[in-house]
């Protein structure tokens, strides 16, 4: 979550929201519902765009959308609520189905020629990472995977992080070897030198990771659309990818 909403959220823990819904001028059409609230919520949270603003079927809630988290307002925009939904007859937690819905990318639109691709045993199963070069915790990700077998692995070079990001990124891409580079470098902290003049898709990259609201490193896209944000364990990563792989045996049948 971007800092300043983060910053904007703590405050309004502690204070309600103030001010009324918009009303229209002589001669403007009016809003309906979800345009007042959408624009009522605007104007108090300016440091972040408000994406969706939709009616949902439970507490007479709206459903707010800000830079790929779920919020949840009243009729008249004067709260922000957090926290999860439960719907107590099916324990299902409404709020992180709903979530993984609105962060998901479809496997087929990633430009994947624009990644360096990685390949084990079969390659079989396969995942997309958004990665910058400095990122201590795409390391340790990369250490974890190195026991995975049958496991195709799209790495977007996405150098977020610190000022040399960039080259180390451009020097991995215009490398002989990319894929051995990238990984002697975040297993074995190998050093990274050489060419940084070749044409690569690094700026491309990062336009894709903000149009998804991409917002930090590692980011792994699943075959399924669904993305983890963060290093996530080895048992769980592997629990995702027999899911996936059931899902799509059923499917097929």
């Amino acid at each position: 979550m971007p800092m300043k909403l983060t910053a904007f959220l703590a405050a309004s823990l502690i204070a309600a929201f103030t001010g009324f819904p918009a009303a229209a001028q002589d001669g403007e059409k009016p809003k309906t519902d979800i345009e007042r609230i959408k624009a009522e919520l605007q104007k108090k949270i300016a440091d972040a765009p408000v994406d969706t603003v939709r009616r949902i079927s439970y507490g007479g809630l709206y459903e707010v959308i800000i830079g790929g988290d779920i919020f949840y307002t009243d009729s008249k925009a004067e709260f922000l609520v957090t926290g999860n939904i439960i719907d107590l007859k099916t324990k299902e937690n409404i709020t992180e189905s709903r979530l993984r819905q609105v962060n998901m990318i479809k496997w087929d639109t990633l430009p994947l020629e624009r990644a360096i691709k990685i390949v084990r045993g079969t390659g079989s199963r396969k995942i997309a990472i958004f990665e910058d070069p400095n990122c201590g915790y795409c390391k340790r990700l990369h250490r974890d995977l190195q026991g995975v077998q049958d496991l195709t692995m799209y790495i977007f070079l996405y150098p977020i992080l610190s000022p040399d990001s960039m080259e180390k990124s451009k020097a991995i891409w215009c490398s002989a070897d990319p894929g051995q580079l990238w990984l002697d470098h975040m297993v074995k902290e190998a050093a990274i030198a050489g060419d940084t003049k070749c044409a690569t898709p690094i700026e491309q990259n990062l336009a894709l990771g903000q149009s998804k609201k991409i917002h930090g490193t590692p980011t792994i896209i699943f075959e399924n659309g669904d993305r983890v944000p963060g290093a996530i364990p080895l048992a769980d990563l592997e629990k995702k990818l027999a899911e996936i792989k059931v899902a799509a045996n059923a499917t097929a049948k």
